[in-house]
């Protein structure tokens, strides 16, 4: 397991090589933030609150890359195409009820 962080907050992140691009997931308190290797057909069918981004080979990449796709839950929280990860990760962070 990685950190990655902004600003002084840190978040738990996955990166694996399985393949010629490497898995990278980063954890947020209810959601997630996931490389394209994630399917966003099957986080819809199980209710994650989930993001998605592409072309990113490490956690650097990842911290600039845009949110290219989301869930339906995801989108509820405001999360939309084209917004940065550190702002994807702080509405995921926000507690829902």
């Amino acid at each position: 397991m990685d950190e990655i962080s902004f600003d002084g907050k840190r978040y738990i992140a996955l990166k694996q090589d399985i393949g010629n691009l490497p898995l990278i997931v980063v954890k947020a308190k209810n959601g997630y933030i996931a490389c394209s290797y994630i399917d966003k057909e099957t986080a819809e069918k199980v209710g994650d609150i989930a993001a998605f981004v592409s072309g990113v080979k490490c956690l650097d990449d990842l911290k600039k890359a845009k949110i290219r796709q989301a869930t339906t839950w995801a989108e509820d929280l405001g999360i939309r195409e084209g917004m940065s990860v550190k702002k994807a990760l702080e509405l995921m962070d926000i507690v829902t009820e």
